[in-house]
């Protein structure tokens, strides 16, 4: 019986390295952390009432961001690891059984659990504000939409330490993703993580789609819409038809796993290049719905900051859309090799295509800068950063577009750099500019400029040392996805330079937690509500907002209709309260969202009467919520009254 135990142990916790040790011993000192804070100062039913039950737009959105930044950790982690493992040659600091796990680790969390909630957390802090809503379409969704993806994220990151990581890639190519070549609960993790954060997702989109689209203020037509809520709008209808096909292509690829089917195996008459077309056909898209709000950021920014409207509006728009539709029909670029040359040649024009909508976008900006009143405050720093390193993951982007071409750079590390530089380079360098932006606004205080230029130069410096010499590297013909080599290739020199840069950019993530303890610590309230001077409605309230957003649903008559009315002397509205109508908050989600965890949990590791528990949990919330009548209140006048008197002065 001992023994019996002892060996379930084994194979159920991860052992025999330090790394994972470190990470459980973290863990737990993290855990006890926590619980001791919430204890000692009272906080368990705050915690409840105020974050974990809120349907309010504004904390989901801080509950992403905070996810977000924590994943951040967790991936730089992984790839200060990977860096360290490439300094020299023949190091052996990570096997490469481990170096593959926190390759696909690495790869996974920075797209789908990294930059997917960072981008959720700006369409939640800033969407319903700009159009002049009180709230998001479906709260409750909303909701729903945050909890599946904090636990599909959760489940995914236990793998380090229970039953261990997956191996095969951040996208798991058929057959190695498939049981004969990996074996272990491992890549039921990745499906299973990857599937119940994608409903999240997938009710994302929907529900911002129906957001701006039925809830804009009156007088806001769509052509009069600030940018940034195009960009949402666009990253929108990308996620709606494309993480559909995510859904399907990993349920296919559980079904070989768990029933023995053969989709995307040849011995059993499947196919693996379905799977590797199929993982592709939402793999692209999610590469420019994660850009595309980034584009819009850039666009609120860059008018902000030059005193100017955006250059070019419905150009930007009609750019914004082009790349959303072409956005479907580039996929075959990842595997040039496997087509048909006519085929080639469909998608190497289409690839290319897509780089005009882009072209378009980056003139319009530089255009709106010209002859502006520029202000270099930090969302601008990072935007004008943005726009040469985007530039050159452009061009590069063209020349992978060449197939010829491309069979020489694809499998190398010029592919490596390309990839980074366009996601660092425009996702995270854009996300950053808009936290930067909206900081003031959902959080009522600023962000120390100091320790922010900081982060800022490391964060630069450290990108270009990283990447600039993998390019070199991939020309001469360093292959991606090894974990050594030798001193006779050559390559020791550029991979220890780049090595160096991924530290520079682990020091700027550490400014970055500073800049915000400090900032946490020496509020600077002064002129929160409209710190920069803002064009779009949400300056217009103060900060932080309250509830209800908007004690009065505002009217719009122009683009940049704030902007309008302080240039008019428009900005005083008649007092004329009426109670607002309010969802209430409701704990379902996040017990929905446990049960999923349950349900991905016993999938994981084949227990069936587990998953089968999780699914009847999931099935009963959502009918106790069907038959809760008790979902939405008013705010009184008297009581709007009272909170606009009390926030008054930080308009």
């Amino acid at each position: 019986m001992i023994e019996s135990i002892k060996n379930f142990s084994s194979d159920f916790f991860v052992t025999g390295d330090p790394l994972i040790y470190g990470a459980d011993v973290s863990i737990v000192l993290v855990m006890v952390a926590i619980i001791f804070v919430l204890t000692y100062f009272k906080k368990w039913k705050w915690l409840w009432s105020e974050w974990l039950t809120t349907v309010d737009h504004k904390k989901i959105g801080i509950m992403y961001l905070i996810a977000s930044l924590l994943m951040l950790f967790r991936g730089g982690v992984d790839a200060i690891l990977m860096r360290t493992q490439l300094a020299f040659p023949n190091m052996d600091f990570l096997p490469s059984d481990k170096y593959n796990e926190i390759f696909t680790t690495h790869g996974t969390i920075m797209i789908l659990f990294m930059a997917m909630p960072l981008m959720f957390a700006l369409f939640n802090m800033v969407v319903p504000l700009q159009i002049g809503a009180r709230d998001v379409a479906y709260p409750f969704l909303n909701a729903v939409s945050f909890w599946t993806f904090f636990f599909g994220a959760m489940l995914f990151n236990l793998s380090f330490v229970i039953g261990g990581s997956p191996d095969a890639g951040w996208l798991s190519y058929a057959p190695l993703s498939e049981t004969q070549f990996s074996e272990g609960p491992g890549q039921n993790y990745y499906i299973w993580g990857i599937q119940i954060s994608g409903i999240g997702s997938l009710a994302s989109g929907i529900n911002f789609l129906v957001t701006i689209l039925k809830m804009r203020a009156p007088g806001m037509k769509l052509m009069k819409m600030p940018m940034f809520s195009w960009s949402v709008l666009s990253s929108c209808i990308i996620i709606i038809f494309a993480f559909p096909i995510l859904t399907v292509t990993l349920g296919l690829l559980f079904i070989d796993r768990y029933f023995g089917a053969n989709f995307f195996t040849l011995a059993g008459g499947g196919n693996p290049m379905y799977y590797v077309n199929l993982i592709w056909m939402w793999g692209h898209p999610e590469v420019y719905l994660v850009v595309l709000p980034a584009f819009g950021v850039f666009s609120e920014v860059v008018a902000t900051f030059s005193k100017k409207k955006i250059f070019g509006y419905k150009s930007m728009v009609f750019a914004l859309l082009s790349i959303s539709l072409l956005s479907f029909f580039t996929w075959v670029h990842h595997f040039f090799t496997m087509a048909d040359y006519k085929v080639d040649a469909f998608f190497a024009i289409t690839t290319m295509a897509i780089a005009i909508p882009t072209g378009v976008k980056v003139f319009n900006w530089m255009f709106t800068m010209f002859r502006g009143r520029i202000q270099m405050k930090p969302p601008m720093l990072w935007t004008i950063a943005f726009i040469p390193t985007f530039l050159v993951g452009g061009a590069t982007g063209v020349m992978l577009a060449v197939a010829p071409a491309d069979f020489q750079y694809h499998n190398s590390y010029f592919l490596i750099a390309h990839f980074h530089q366009v996601l660092i380079g425009g996702v995270v360098f854009g996300f950053f500019s808009g936290i930067y932006y909206w900081w003031p606004k959902i959080f009522g205080f600023s962000l120390n400029e100091k320790l922010g230029l900081w982060a800022f130069w490391l964060w630069n410096i450290g990108f270009y040392v990283t990447f600039m010499p993998q390019y070199a590297l991939g020309f001469m013909g360093m292959p991606r996805r090894v974990s050594t080599y030798g001193w006779d290739m050559g390559w020791a020199p550029l991979n220890f330079i780049s090595t160096i840069g991924a530290f520079l950019m682990g020091a700027g993530f550490i400014f970055q937690v500073w800049q915000i303890v400090y900032s946490i610590k020496h509020r600077n309230k002064e002129g929160a509500a409209d710190p920069w001077d803002g064009r779009t409605l949400e300056w217009s309230i103060p900060s932080p907002p309250p509830e209800y957003n908007f004690a009065i649903i505002p009217k719009v008559s122009e683009q940049d209709d704030w902007w309008y009315k302080k240039q008019k002397g428009l900005t005083k509205v008649k007092e004329d309260y009426k109670p607002i109508h309010m969802p209430k908050n409701s704990g379902i989600p996040f017990i929905m969202g446990g049960f999923w965890f349950i349900t991905g949990f016993g999938l994981t590791f084949e227990w069936t009467w587990m998953g089968i528990i999780g699914l009847i949990g999931v099935a009963t919330s959502i009918v106790v919520r069907h038959l809760d009548n008790d979902t939405d209140y008013y705010i009184p006048v008297d009581e709007i009254e009272r909170t606009e008197a009390r926030i008054g002065g930080t308009r």
